[in-house]
C-alpha cells in the first residue's frame, strides 16, 4: 500500500507538456467506466510519463500508482515469445522442431499417452508461436461452445480425474486428448493453449520452472523487477497488486460449489502462466518493450536477426508474427490482453514511442478495444515538446541489510548499495513496513526514530547516498522492522525521486533489554571488575533476521546478521558483582 491519506485523481510525476495525455486518459476512463488505470510512455528510450489514475482497490480508497502491479492477461504471450526466441538464439531449440513425439521436446508419456489425433505430432514450435498449431477455440468440445479449457476448468478436472483447481499440465493433456480442429500450419486461430504448451517446452528444454527461467534470463537482464505470476484469490494478492472490478460470477474453480467473482476464483489464473498469468507495472512493461525494440537507445535482449525473425509472420496470417501483432511493414508491434476485471495494451513503434496501458476493469464492446488501442496514439499526438528526463527507477536494489546494536536505544544499520543514487531507510515498530514512498515526493529523514517523515506508522530514518545509518531513540527490548528503498534522483530524472519498490531488502531485529538499576550501579562503581568479567564470560549472540525482499518477489536465502545482545546469564553475573559491592 502507498502512503496517501486520500485518493487523488492522478498520481505520479506530472509533466505540463503531457497534460493532454492526462486529459485523454481521464476521458477514456469516464466513457468506459474504468475504475483505475496505469499508463507509461517512453520516448527515445527514456521513460517520460508514468502515471496512475483512479483507484487500485475495490473499496475505492487507494489511488492507483505507477508502481502498482496489474494482471496483463494475453500480454503474457509476448513475454513467452521473447523467452522462446532467446532459447532459439542460444541454440537450445529450433523453430521448426516438433513439439510432441519421440523426437519432440515434449516426448514424455504423460503427454503422448492421451494423443489420438496423429496430426498433433506434426506441430512445430513456430506454429504454436504463430497460432497455427491446429486448435480453434471457437469450435465447441464436450457440449461446450468453446474448446478452450480455461473456460470450463471444473469439467476438465472431472474428465481428466484431476483435483481442483486444475494444473496447467492437466489442461494440456485435455486438449491433446480431444484432438485438433485443423491441420497444423493450414490456418490461423488464436490459441491460449498453444502458448501454455510453449511454457512447457521452456520448462523441458531448460530444466527449470517457466517463471524462474523467464525471471532469470529475460526480466532481470532487462532491468525488470515489477513482474510476477499472479494468484487466483484476493487473499493471495501480491504487495502493490491492484484489485479487479467485475460484476460477473462463476462457480469457483476450486470445486467448492460456490459462485465467486470472476477475477477471484472464477478464472484459474494460476494455470494460465505462459499465456495469460503475468502481473506487471505499466512502466516495467515499457522496459520489456525497449529490451526488444531494435533501437540503439537501450541494449536489446536479442540480436537484430532474431528480432527480425520474431516480428516476421508466415502465411496464413501476416498480421500476427511470433507473439506480436504487427502492421504491414512490421514497423509497429503491439498486443492486447483481456480478462474479467482487467485489460491491457502495449505498443512499440518505429518512431521511438513505446507505451503500456493497464486497467483494473474492462468493457465488452469492440469500440472499447478500438479506443484502448487508440489511447496511446492520442497521447503522443498531443505532445509538441518531449521531456528529456528518464523516470525509470533503479534496476538493482541495495542488499545485505544488517544491524549492529549500539546499546539498548541505538543501532547502526549497514548495507551494500544498489545502482540508484540514494536510499531511503524506513523503520517501523511491531510490524513490517508496508506504507511506501511515492515517486516525485521527497521525504525528510531523522536519525531519531519517529522524528522523520512518516509513512503510515513507519518513520524515515535515513535518506541519501550512504551505505550506513545510525538510528537513535529506540526502545530497549522492542522489535523493529526495517525496509531499504533504492531510488534515483539526479539531473537525469529531472531531480524527481523515483523509487524501486520491488525486492527491497528488509530486516527485523530486537533491541537489547535495558540493564537493571543494580547492574548499572555495579558497572559504575567497579568498572575494572565488570570489564574483566565481560571478557571471561562472553555472551551468546542473538540474531537479527533478514526476511525475504518486500514487493511481491520470491523469498531469498535467509541470512543471519550477528547482533551481539547480552544474555540473561551475562546480566546475572553483573547483578552478582553489584551484590558483592553492596555487602
Amino acid at each position: 500500500m502507498f502512503s496517501s491519506l486520500a485518493a487523488a485523481a492522478q498520481t505520479g510525476i506530472a509533466e505540463p507538456s503531457m497534460a493532454g495525455c492526462d486529459a485523454a486518459v481521464r476521458q477514456f476512463m469516464q466513457r468506459w467506466k474504468i475504475p483505475g488505470a496505469s499508463v507509461a510512455i517512453s520516448h527515445q528510450g527514456r521513460l517520460v510519463y508514468a502515471r496512475g489514475f483512479g483507484y487500485a482497490d475495490l473499496a475505492r480508497t487507494e489511488p492507483m500508482q505507477p508502481a502498482h502491479l496489474l494482471r496483463v492477461a494475453s500480454v503474457s504471450k509476448p513475454v513467452t515469445a521473447v523467452a522462446i526466441m532467446k532459447l532459439v538464439e542460444d541454440g537450445q531449440l529450433t523453430l521448426n522442431h516438433k513439439v510432441f513425439g519421440p523426437s519432440g521436446y515434449l516426448h514424455s508419456a504423460y503427454f503422448t499417452d492421451v494423443i489420438r489425433d496423429q496430426r498433433i505430432y506434426d506441430i512445430t514450435v513456430q506454429q504454436l508461436l504463430e497460432h497455427t498449431g491446429g486448435w480453434n477455440r471457437n469450435a465447441g468440445v464436450d457440449n461446450f461452445s468453446s474448446s478452450d479449457p480455461i473456460d470450463f476448468p471444473l469439467h476438465v478436472a472431472k474428465a481428466m480425474e484431476a483435483s481442483n483447481p486444475v494444473a496447467d499440465s492437466v489442461l494440456v493433456r485435455f486438449v491433446l486428448s480431444r484432438g485438433l480442429n485443423f491441420t497444423p500450419g493450414s490456418r490461423f486461430a488464436y490459441s491460449n493453449m498453444g502458448y501454455l504448451i510453449l511454457g512447457k517446452v521452456i520448462e523441458q528444454v531448460t530444466g527449470q520452472p517457466y517463471a524462474s527461467w523467464v525471471q532469470a534470463h529475460i526480466l532481470t537482464p532487462a532491468g525488470i523487477q515489477e513482474a510476477h505470476l499472479g494468484h487466483n484469490l484476493l487473499a493471495d494478492k501480491l504487495e502493490r497488486e491492484a484489485e479487479y472490478f467485475s460484476a460477473d460470477t462463476r462457480e469457483s474453480c476450486y470445486g467448492t460449489g460456490k459462485r465467486v467473482a470472476m477475477p477471484y476464483g472464477g478464472w484459474n489464473l494460476e494455470a494460465m502462466n505462459a499465456h495469460g498469468g503475468w502481473l506487471f507495472s505499466a512502466r516495467d512493461l515499457v522496459r520489456l518493450l525497449l529490451a526488444v525494440d531494435g533501437s540503439p537507445t537501450r541494449p536489446d535482449l536479442l540480436s537484430a536477426t532474431t528480432l527480425d525473425t520474431m516480428a516476421t509472420s508466415d502465411e496464413p496470417n501476416k498480421r500476427y508474427a511470433k507473439g506480436w501483432m504487427v502492421n504491414k511493414d512490421r514497423s509497429n508491434w503491439w498486443h492486447t490482453g483481456s480478462l474479467d476485471g482487467s485489460a491491457s495494451c502495449v505498443v512499440r513503434t518505429s518512431a521511438g514511442y513505446t507505451w503500456a496501458i493497464v486497467l483494473n476493469g474492462r468493457a465488452v464492446p469492440n469500440r472499447f478495444w478500438h479506443d484502448l488501442e487508440e489511447l496511446g496514439w492520442d497521447c503522443v499526438r498531443q505532445v509538441s515538446q518531449w521531456p528529456t528526463y528518464d523516470l525509470f527507477p533503479p534496476e538493482q536494489n541495495a542488499a545485505h541489510l544488517r544491524m549492529q546494536p549500539l546499546g539498548p536505544t541505538a543501532a547502526r544499520l549497514s548495507w551494500t548499495n544498489g545502482n540508484g543514487t540514494d536510499r531511503l531507510l524506513i523503520l517501523q515498530e511491531k510490524a513490517p513496513v508496508d506504507d511506501l514512498p511515492q515517486d516525485g515526493t521527497n521525504y525528510v529523514a531523522a536519525a531519531n526514530f519517529g522524528q522523520g517523515a512518516m509513512l503510515g506508522n513507519a518513520s524515515v530514518v535515513a535518506a541519501g547516498p550512504d551505505s550506513t545509518a545510525t538510528v537513535r531513540d529506540l526502545l530497549p527490548g522492542h522489535t523493529y522492522y526495517a525496509r531499504l528503498v533504492e531510488y534515483r534522483q539526479s539531473d537525469a530524472t529531472g531531480q524527481h525521486p523515483v523509487y524501486a519498490l520491488d525486492g527491497n531488502p528488509v530486516l527485523s531485529f530486537r533491541m537489547p533489554a535495558q540493564p537493571s538499576a543494580i547492574a548499572r550501579r555495579s558497572k559504575t562503581s567497579r568498572m575494572p571488575v565488570a570489564t574483566a568479567r565481560r571478557k571471561t564470560a562472553k555472551p551468546a549472540a542473538r540474531t537479527a533476521t533478514a526476511s525475504k525482499p518486500r514487493g511481491g518477489g520470491s523469498a531469498s536465502t535467509s541470512m543471519k546478521a550477528q547482533v551481539p545482545v547480552p544474555t540473561a546469564s551475562y546480566w546475572s553475573r553483573l547483578w552478582a558483582a553489584g551484590r558483592d559491592l553492596l555487602k
